[in-house]
């Protein structure tokens, strides 16, 4: 064969025409990494649309707002977009370059950082860290010294948060403050002997680079990590274009709540400051894929990513490596982190073997579950890719019918484990494992199946029994439980912020917490006003101590080193609720009688209205807006009496002497109210309690004469019985799924929603007194 001789002319214009193509091809790809959406690369077009019906189909069953998604081969991202709105009220759409608050996987970048020194021999990761930051002084009962390899892996035995600048703090402290506080802290288990996941201890790794290199550490992993990864739109500091392309996050809560999360700068910002679209965390895979070499540069060698890739301090093949979480899926190591953060939750996982991984957030707080079932689907769908396999189908659960879902309302127990079983609004939920998740049907099997959590087995075998996971548990009587101990009474209440607030409960004849909304663990009396977390989730170990004034009162709660002061809520027990009337009650009342109703349909029944008190004389009443005693101080009718649409009344009068055969009866406060007075309650409220009032331009339900405020009473005294809330008292607490209080309060106000629905009426979804 001859060979084709070139001219050296020729020969540099193919060169440069090479040049041309190969730059060509990086700014397509850079392009394309820009863009709001990257389409599926030809040969991944059959699992991205199957991923994608996937991804619609939790997001519309968990009620997601947004989600953005990243898939990564190897060097390639060959799949990433958004799915619905970055932001409800401006109803920005998701794309892939959405940016989100990343949570926890910005440790990892902070891990990077850090192994870089080791790598070059600048820091020892078995020596101990006061060699090289002398100023932290924990205390240390153990006498093991903490080394970087412990705090990497989350074996130090530190706590959890700092006690300043914990994500619940909103006051920004500078990092130097916050590591400073952490020397008011104590080891919680000895160094080596078992995880404790802490922020505290990767926040400390921050402090260390800021300290040795003299620049903020936001700036020292930009330049040092993210710039050489090609990271090029993330950082752990807001820059405008981060602000300009911020997804809001939204937070939610079990009693019906979702909100607005606020945006402040963590003090643990190593740990979990970090701000990303999908796509930058795309192309950290890629730097994984490719033996830790970026853009940029090596990032750290091949070698060091699989030390880091290891898991420390266990025998088995799963658990935290240097900052990774390792494990196995389907034969295949799996690394990766997740992050949950006022609400952001953050899924970033990978199959190094087969160099596929995904980045995936969600603006939804708490949607830890739904996001790992999305990615082990993806990876299902890869592996089957590989193998040439067909690519698997994904499963759907279906609601329980409602009739199974009364039937299995209850609690269940075998003495050691307890499921509790709540129907509401036509979903069962379940209390098992100190959270509480929706069930759902799969065949004949009931599943937990929820935005926080997932795959708990429920197998109804009999009435009393079923059968959890594989584990019989038996039916509990449904007793009404006994009073809560005095000496617990004023620990009850709400602490902390609007953002993150924390519930002490009292359950089962002991004290809990309820934290970080979903969180909740049963807590040990040490001595008066000190009480322990138990020996798992997250604050394993740690301690509450509660505060109080010169007087006694309790002002506050120290959880696990932070601060939580208590919230001031509702009112005491025999107080009435007040707000202050927008306009003189005169003025509002004239304005009302001069307005016209809205005009109702033709297709309502006609008035029938009766008499409660003449239907059944052993109804009792309090008929509160008869008098002054109501949250306007002002009274709205002339007689203390009550009247509802014969149906419904009737309704009332079956629930009534049902109650009866329990010991209880129904008390009155309000059925029938005229349109005038409906307009009043609007008018006169603030914008912020508006929920706990009807909008007279739709008219009430009340008007119609088809709803009721009432409460139970016990028979044997004849006094109304003690709720969580007292009757029209605009706070959380009058929610029907209001999570805290004492367990008799919770059981009289699920003893009257479930006899109330028994007969057909509903309750209203921010008052427990209030059913139509």
């Amino acid at each position: 064969m001859k060979i084709r001789h070139i001219c050296p002319k020729m020969r540099w214009h193919g060169i440069a025409s090479l040049a041309a193509i190969l730059l060509f091809a990086l700014l397509l790809s850079a392009c394309s990494r820009d863009a709001e959406r990257v389409a599926p690369r030809r040969d991944y077009a059959p699992l991205a649309a199957k991923l994608q019906a996937f991804i619609e189909y939790q997001m519309q069953d968990k009620g997601v707002p947004g989600l953005s998604v990243a898939l990564v081969d190897d060097q390639d991202v060959v799949w990433a977009r958004g799915f619905g709105v970055a932001d409800r009220d401006k109803n920005l759409p998701a794309t892939a370059q959405t940016v989100y608050r990343i949570a926890s996987v910005s440790k990892l970048f902070t891990d990077l950082a850090v192994m870089q020194l080791v790598e070059r021999g600048e820091l020892d990761l078995d020596a101990p860290i006061q060699n090289v930051l002398p100023d932290f002084q924990p205390q240390n009962p153990f006498g093991k010294p903490l080394t970087l390899r412990q705090l990497l892996s989350h074996h130090s035995g530190l706590v959890r948060e700092p006690p300043v600048g914990s994500y619940f703090d909103p006051t920004e402290p500078p990092l130097q403050q916050v590591v400073a506080s952490l020397n008011r802290t104590q080891i919680v288990y000895e160094p080596e002997t078992r995880t404790k996941y802490s922020n505290a201890a990767i926040t400390l790794l921050g402090w260390l680079l800021q300290q040795r290199s003299g620049q903020p550490y936001a700036d020292y992993l930009a330049e040092h990590v993210l710039q050489p990864a090609g990271l090029r739109h993330s950082g752990f500091a807001p820059t405008p274009e981060i602000r300009a392309q911020l997804s809001q996050g939204y937070l939610w809560t079990y009693d019906g709540r979702m909100f607005a999360a606020p945006h402040f700068e963590y003090g643990i910002g190593p740990a979990a400051n970090m701000y990303a679209p999908m796509t930058d965390l795309a192309q950290f895979l890629e730097v994984l894929f490719n033996g830790g070499r970026g853009p940029g540069g090596q990032i750290v060698q091949p070698e060091t990513l699989q030390r880091m890739w290891q898991p420390q301090f266990t025998d088995g093949k799963s658990g935290f490596g240097l900052g990774f979480y390792v494990t196995e899926y389907r034969g295949f190591k799996r690394i990766g982190h997740t992050g949950a953060v006022h609400g952001y939750s953050t899924e970033f996982i990978a199959l190094p073997e087969l160099k596929f991984g995904l980045a995936m957030c969600a603006n939804k707080d708490g949607a830890y579950s739904m996001l790992r079932r999305i990615a082990l689907y993806a990876f299902d769908l890869a592996i089957a890719r590989k193998n040439g396999a067909p690519l698997p189908d994904f499963q759907r659960t279906e609601p329980v019918q409602l009739e199974v879902a009364r039937r299995l309302a209850g609690k269940f127990s075998d003495g050691e484990r307890t499921l509790e079983l709540v129907q509401r609004g036509g979903e069962l939920y379940a209390w098992y494992g100190g959270v509480r998740a929706r069930v759902k049907a799969r065949g004949d099997t009931l599943i937990t199946d929820d935005v926080l959590a997932y795959g708990t087995e429920i197998v109804p075998k009999a009435p009393d029994h079923l059968l959890v996971n594989g584990r019989g548990l038996h039916r509990v009587p449904d007793v009404r439980p006994a009073p809560s101990p005095p000496r617990w009474r004023d620990l009850i209440g709400e602490y902390g912020w609007d953002h993150n607030t924390q519930y002490i409960l009292e359950k089962d004849g002991r004290l809990y917490s309820l934290i970080e909304w979903f969180f909740l663990y049963p807590l040990t009396e040490l001595r008066p006003d000190v009480f322990a977390f138990p020996d798992y989730g997250l604050y394993q170990g740690e301690e509450l101590h509660f505060q109080r004034d010169a007087a006694g009162r309790v002002t506050g709660v120290i959880t696990a080193g932070v601060a939580f002061a208590r919230r001031d809520v509702g009112v005491a027990a025999g107080q009435v609720f007040r707000i202050r009337p927008q306009k003189p009650v005169p003025e509002l009342r004239r304005i009302a009688l001069a307005a016209q109703p809205p005009p109702q349909p033709d297709t309502l029944l006609q008035p029938d209205l009766v008499d409660l008190a003449e239907l059944e004389p052993t109804l009792k009443f309090d008929i509160r807006y008869a008098t002054t005693h109501n949250f306007m101080g002002a009274q709205f009718y002339e007689q203390p009496r009550a009247f509802l649409q014969r149906p419904a009344a009737e309704a009332l009068v079956r629930v009534h002497r049902r109650l009866r055969q329990q010991g209880f009866g129904l008390l009155i406060f309000d059925a029938y109210r005229p349109w005038y007075v409906t307009k009043m309650f609007w008018d006169a409220t603030p914008d912020s309690l508006k929920h706990f009032v009807a909008d007279p331009a739709k008219g009430s339900i009340h008007n119609r004469g088809t709803a009721v405020d009432l409460t139970l009473y016990d028979l044997a005294t004849g006094k109304p019985v003690e709720m969580v809330s007292g009757y029209d008292e605009f706070s959380p607490r009058a929610y029907p799924a209001y999570p805290g209080g004492t367990a008799r309060q919770r059981w009289h106000r699920e003893l009257l929603r479930r006899s109330m629905e028994a007969e057909g009426f509903r309750v209203y979804r921010w008052e427990w007194w209030h059913f139509n």
